[in-house]
């Protein structure tokens, strides 16, 4: 959930084209895909187009007839079937055209034919050639049809059309770029899976003006050595190398569709970087309807290098568990929480209640939301501190809350090795002040949002954090709500992300500063944690700690290496990194589970159940809580020093705070 200094990377970049949610809101994307529909109807000059179709269609069925005949006579055709042809004419044009109409040929469009257009072509052709030939039954014997001259005019007439239909593509994507070879980028599509097919038929069907990119080939591990096409494109191998790649195609850009993992994307970036190829992003229909992403190629982002394989869940219980209930956020506005509020609002609850003490956030909210329909029936907003109990309680008591997301905290660690004191009072009391209320109201679940830095802490933000998850368990014991801690790593793009540092770091000419060579950190985008915190608390059985798949740890040095290639830079020749030494309270390793979860059980695709047989009783864990707020009151060595007394009872291992270090 936090970086290494407590802080989450932000894909904010200086290249980058990145468009993010505060500059494009899903009601944007929502006109960007009008006009995008606009742009590929007919133009205004088709809009009455059967004045010219259907002059343009009975010539080809006058030449397909004709054609027939004459092939039918070898070119000699006798009197008495000529005079068949000219009886028969019109009969002919006019099923014709009855096919045609019945199967809306003419309201298909010419520009982007496809598969299915020629199948109704097809199906039209069949039963007009049917249609005459049942004719033929009650037509006088001088002006019946020869059957071969029937089925040469089926194909002939197949033919035209479909020569016709695809005319416009043609011209568009292969005459028309041959005529001007450099008017775009020559570029390649990262995969054949139907994604990247997918970029290539979007790119294919719009013209030639309306974008920058002409494919010139495929990039896949599958395929066979360069011999390989698609749709007359070359398929290369990436096991010969980028540079031969480049050599070969003479590609300017290489466009990746979104569903790739950030293993696959950082790989790809730095083997291009060093060929001098352009790598972009396509997003996907999904990022372009929430209004993460406009609709066009972007650059790629932190977050692209990081994600992971998108989630499996479970939509049935995350709905049952959600759908038509009165839910409450806390820490509503932060950047957990935000999400949070995003993702249930899509899940359609009874009621959603917001609650944060920072009032520009919730104002932020508010502005966000009210562009929805019905925010203002389904949604409430709340200005007040976890800490003050009578707010908590007058919320509780007026909505009955069914379900509780604690996502309120104090998460910047060096800060709060220097504010131990607000680190307690919030991190620990403002929990302790929620459950209890949640408890009181009789909460049905209550969803505690927690940090592997509560895993053998070294940090005062992580050691509070691990006494908020020892109260939030032992409540677990009383009955009534179900209590569910859930545990994660680093989020990208959450308050006091480190990415803009490095940037500034990168503008004034570096170096970049990193703390130490060998740290490493589990990386999570915030959209991926809060749909596993929604699934956690709907799947979670009370007393449970549920802790996230991060899947590989990324060392904060490599990620500092991307952010410079992103910036369109090279390290070491034009920005550096220099190291500075580990800061107060920073691990070189985060850890997700203590000893006795290291053979915790998947209860999910991405979530592992941790060992809740250690739950302790709540006589206990309040009795250390009322030392440590009585501490809290005192001046910071105080405070500390109870920290450090009460954490070694959960632990069992000596840890002495960066402060306390310092005095000894």
């Amino acid at each position: 959930m936090y970086d290494f200094n407590g802080q989450s990377e932000s894909p904010v970049l200086p290249r980058t084209e990145t468009v993010l949610p505060e500059q494009c809101d899903g009601e944007q994307n929502r006109r960007s895909l009008r006009c995008m529909s606009r742009n590929l109807e007919e133009p205004k000059s088709l809009r009455f187009r059967l004045a010219v179709i259907l002059p343009i269609y009975y010539f080809l069925f006058l030449t397909s007839y004709a054609v027939s005949t004459a092939l039918r006579f070898d070119f000699d055709i006798p009197q008495n079937f000529q005079d068949v042809f000219w009886r028969t004419l019109p009969l002919v044009t006019v099923v014709k055209f009855i096919a045609c109409w019945a199967t809306t040929e003419w309201r298909r469009t010419f520009r982007h034919v496809t598969v299915l257009d020629l199948v109704f072509l097809g199906v039209g052709t069949f039963g007009a050639t049917v249609t005459l030939l049942l004719c033929n039954l009650v037509l006088p014997v001088v002006a019946v049809i020869p059957r071969s001259i029937l089925l040469m005019d089926a194909v002939m007439s197949l033919l035209l059309l479909t020569m016709v239909r695809f005319s416009y593509r043609i011209w568009n994507e292969i005459l028309s770029p041959f005529l001007s070879p450099s008017s775009r980028n020559r570029t390649l599509i990262y995969g054949v899976d139907p994604q990247s097919i997918g970029i290539f038929q979007m790119l294919s069907a719009m013209r030639s003006g309306d974008q920058p990119y002409r494919v010139v080939g495929f990039v896949s591990q599958t395929a066979d050595r360069n011999t390989s096409l698609i749709a007359g494109v070359q398929v290369y191998n990436p096991s010969e190398g980028w540079a031969a790649i480049y050599e070969q195609s003479q590609a300017r850009d290489l466009l990746i569709p979104g569903s790739y993992s950030g293993r696959v994307i950082r790989s790809i970036l730095r083997e291009c970087a060093a060929a001098k190829i352009d790598v972009h992003i396509i997003p996907t229909v999904e990022e372009m309807v929430v209004g993460r992403f406009r609709l066009a190629a972007r650059d790629v982002t932190v977050s692209d290098l990081l994600r992971r394989e998108p989630n499996r869940l479970d939509l049935g219980a995350i709905k049952e568990s959600v759908t038509g209930r009165r839910v409450l956020v806390t820490g509503g506005a932060g950047s957990i929480g935000s999400e949070l509020c995003r993702q249930l609002l899509d899940l359609n609850p009874e009621l959603l209640l917001i609650y944060d003490q920072s009032e520009f956030g919730v104002f932020g909210m508010e502005q966000e939301f009210s562009r929805r329909p019905l925010a203002s029936e389904q949604i409430r907003y709340f200005v007040s501190d976890i800490l003050d109990e009578n707010a908590l309680r007058q919320v509780m008591d007026e909505y009955r809350p069914e379900i509780v997301f604690h996502a309120a905290a104090y998460k910047h660690v060096p800060l709060m090795e220097d504010n131990p004191q607000a680190a307690i009072k919030n991190n620990i009391l403002g929990t302790k002040a929620v459950a209890d209320a949640a408890l009181a109201a009789g909460v049905q679940r209550f969803i505690q949002v927690s940090t592997d830095k509560a895993v053998r802490p070294t940090s005062v933000m992580g050691a509070t954090k691990l006494i908020a998850e020892k109260y939030v368990q032992s409540l677990s014991r009383q009955g009534g709500t179900r209590f569910i801690t859930v545990r994660f790593g680093n989020v990208l793009n959450s308050m006091g992300s480190v990415v803009p540092t490095f940037r500034r770091q990168i503008e004034t000419g570096g170096p970049v500063t990193v703390t130490h060579p060998d740290m490493q950190r589990f990386f999570m985008t915030i959209p991926e944690a809060v749909q596993l915190v929604i699934q956690a608390g709907a799947i979670g059985s009370s007393g449970d700690v549920l802790i996230l798949d991060m899947g590989e740890p990324v060392k904060i040095v490599d990620l500092a290496k991307d952010i410079i290639t992103l910036s369109g830079l090279r390290y070491p020749e034009d920005i550096d990194i220099e190291f500075t030494g580990l800061r107060p309270g920073e691990k070189l390793y985060e850890e997700l589970f203590y000893e006795a979860e290291q053979n915790a059980r998947k209860i999910h695709d991405k979530i592992f159940r941790g060992n809740n047989e250690q739950t302790p009783l709540p006589f206990e864990i309040i009795s250390q809580i009322v030392q440590l707020e009585a501490a809290a009151s005192g001046d910071t060595q105080t405070a500390l020093t109870k920290l450090r007394e009460v954490v070694q009872t959960h632990t069992g291992v000596e840890w002495k705070p960066s402060r306390l270090l310092k005095v000894a």
